[in-house]
């Protein structure tokens, strides 16, 4: 019995451990391409399932100039692959990659 508890104990910390999936969404800035209002300036933000959310652990500057024409944030809606997840309406990343 003792082992049945500690087997179900370990299963359910590996898979509480695993919160964080990686998955492909748009980023862009939350401002100007997403239109969210809850902060003033150009922010990264992502949408995942059409809803968009600020981002922690990135910056929008990160990847080139956020007011590039051609790749900025504030001009184009980028694809990219993200680890993170939903914290308090705010996506906490642990890993960007950009896909284009």
């Amino acid at each position: 019995m003792k082992h049945l508890i500690l087997a179900c104990t370990l299963l359910l910390v590996v898979a509480c451990a695993n919160l964080k999936k990686t998955q492909i969404v748009e980023v862009s800035c939350g401002q100007c391409q997403f239109g969210l209002t809850s902060q003033e300036g150009c922010d990264l933000a992502v949408r995942i399932e059409d809803n968009a959310y600020f981002v922690d652990g990135a910056d929008i500057d990160d990847f080139g100039d956020a007011h590039d024409k051609e790749s900025g944030f504030c001009e184009v809606i980028r694809k990219g692959e993200v680890e993170g997840e939903v914290v308090n309406n705010r996506f906490k990343v642990s890993a960007l990659k950009m896909l284009d």
